[in-house]
């Protein structure tokens, strides 16, 4: 899985080896407008290559997410510059639908071939072309795509291959096409889009160890918030296996808000406050939104509730791996966690003075208390569990735990508040909550929290107990509830899979990735640092070359499988990385 991915927080892009896999247009979770990676001919395609024997370099110059790959071969050599433009203009962030594709020369006479054939509504439109004075126009999409360019325009449209002379330009556009000077605004765009990157880089805030670690997966973590809503989506895919054969093949093109708390946590610790503000924004407009309704798991990047999840045969799927899903079922199903979840979210909002004066604060109370109520409602309901096991409901523990967590936070609040009733509300809940963890889900022999009340079965999103501060200053019983989950969920290769009961696919055999890194910050926070740095270092060898990371690690080979680049991934290395780190002082 040797992806690049490029992007503008409006939307992003696959590249690999000079090939646009993956790019869905104008938003994230549209359809493909280049989708090669799920289908080599229904797809579509915009490849630059060198014709003949060949070998290739990707990199990212330095700090961006500007995407650069070099060919070399028999009749010389040139670099290809990927990258969607990107700036602040007039004050505001100027991120228009536009790829910019610059090939330069640098050894020889380079032979070249560009093919570019758009296709849409996942395929099932093949839209025709002609061509004008210096562009191709693409029509029957819903809006005018043009590809405008100094090549050959029947080289391009013909797929011939032509010598590269000198430095050429591609610039595919959604919407309003591009009227001025190809070479000059293809040249200034990368300068600046290169600037901001580098710009925004400097104003994040690194640990001393593992910079160009945090620093990559930090520019993946912007690159998956929609700007426009704040939303924070999983993954730029659908439809990667979680493993070969496994028909774990999902959307992940979503917000879900199981993630908020960890993403705020990384954002926070990488000193960006835009985007904590605009994701926190996105949560306060859902709970307006549903009020004293039941949350889903998950919602569209506009907000949207109901997101049907569709199979598409005409595909064939990911190395052949089908099916194809668009949506995700997942919309349906009942996860107690996520208000626990939120309230832990959106309490930055109370308790960081930063957030003084921001818009639509005034309602936060009622919010709280909504929140609230649902955990008293459904603290002893079961629950499809933070892995959405599908048809499967049981009291998991990981809801309990949250539901903990998020009342725990509600006292503080409460006392910020100044409101003794939502105090004693929170009270009562905190407790019932430990309550039943203790009595219910607490297996003595091992001394660690099952996956269920009453379950054998171990989850690694337990380890979070530590996180959330569970076991406070029991050091004894933290350390024999990480080993216990470290022992039987660990795979040979040291990383963990998420449990080991038998879901609706059969038994995991995938390594989920965030959760070896929750691993790392749970051994780390029982004092085993050097062990916890070991794993950490082991985990930093298994990026796919571009330091970026998927869903899962399959323990023998070291393939990266899962939805690509996976967001919960990236952010477990961040909060790791900072655990780990050695002070600046």
């Amino acid at each position: 899985m040797k992806y690049g991915i490029i992007g503008n927080c409006a939307y992003s892009a696959l590249i690999e080896d000079g090939s646009v896999e993956w790019m869905c247009w104008p938003r994230m979770d549209s359809s493909f407008i280049f989708g090669r990676m799920l289908d080599r001919h229904a797809g579509g395609e915009f490849r630059v290559e060198l014709v003949g024997e060949h070998t290739m370099r990707v990199e990212y110059i330095e700090n961006t997410n500007v995407l650069r790959t070099v060919f070399e071969g028999p009749s010389g050599s040139f670099e290809l510059i990927d990258f969607a433009p990107r700036f602040l203009q007039f004050d505001r962030s100027y991120k228009p639908t536009m790829l910019v594709r610059i090939l330069r020369p640098l050894v020889g006479e380079p032979v070249v071939r560009v093919t570019c054939k758009p296709t849409y509504d996942y395929g099932r439109t093949r839209p025709r072309s002609w061509l004008g004075s210096n562009h191709i126009q693409y029509l029957d999409f819903p809006v005018p795509v043009r590809l405008t360019t100094d090549m050959s325009l029947t080289y391009v449209e013909e797929g011939r291959p032509f010598v590269l002379t000198g430095e050429k330009h591609l610039v595919l556009t959604w919407g309003q096409p591009l009227e001025r000077s190809l070479r000059e605004t293809a040249q200034s765009f990368l300068d600046q889009t290169t600037r901001y990157w580098r710009g925004w880089v400097k104003h994040t805030r690194v640990p001393r160890d593992y910079q160009r670690e945090v620093i990559r997966s930090a520019l993946v973590l912007k690159l998956h918030q929609f700007e426009d809503t704040g939303a924070i989506i999983a993954a730029t895919t659908t439809s990667i296996p979680e493993y070969p054969g496994s028909g774990r093949n999902w959307d992940y093109r979503y917000c879900w808000l199981r993630d908020t708390f960890f993403s705020l946590n990384a954002f926070e610790r990488l000193g960006h406050f835009d985007e904590m503000e605009r994701f926190l924004g996105y949560l306060l407009n859902l709970c307006r939104q549903v009020g004293d309704d039941r949350l889903q798991p998950l919602y569209a990047i506009n907000g949207e509730a109901k997101i049907v999840e569709e199979i598409l045969d005409h595909l064939e799927g990911w190395r052949g791996e089908q099916p194809v899903r668009i949506g995700n079922q997942a919309y349906e199903h009942v996860q107690n966690d996520v208000y626990g979840e939120m309230i832990l979210a959106i309490s930055r909002l109370l308790l960081d003075t930063r957030f003084i004066g921001t818009e639509g604060l005034a309602g936060i109370r009622g919010i709280l208390d909504q929140l609230l109520r649902q955990i008293e409602r459904r603290i002893d309901e079961p629950d499809a569990g933070l892995w959405e096991l599908r048809n499967t409901q049981k009291l998991h523990s990981f809801s309990v735990l949250t539901h903990w967590a998020g009342a725990d936070r509600a006292i503080e609040l409460a006392e910020v508040l100044d409101d003794p009733e939502l105090w004693k509300r929170a009270d009562a809940a905190a407790r019932k909550a430990r309550d039943i963890l203790e009595q219910q889900c607490w297996d003595p022999e091992r001394g660690v929290l099952t996956q269920a009340a009453g379950a054998q079965n171990l989850d690694a999103s337990m380890l979070l107990a530590l996180h959330f501060g569970f076991f406070g200053g029991d050091v004894e019983r933290a350390s024999t509830h990480v080993r216990a989950i470290q022992k039987q969920l660990q795979t040979g290769a040291r990383m963990l899979k998420r449990y080991d009961v038998q879901d609706d696919f059969g038994e995991q055999e995938a390594a989920f990735t965030v959760c070896s890194f929750w691993l790392v910050e749970a051994l780390a926070l029982i004092g085993e640092k050097v062990e916890a740095r070991e794993l950490f270092d082991f985990l930093l060898e298994r990026h796919n070359g571009l330091g970026l990371y998927s869903e899962d690690i399959m323990p023998r080979t070291d393939q990266l499988t899962g939805n690509f680049p996976q967001t919960y991934s990236h952010v477990g290395l961040i909060n790791a990385a900072f655990r780990l780190s050695r002070s600046w002082d």
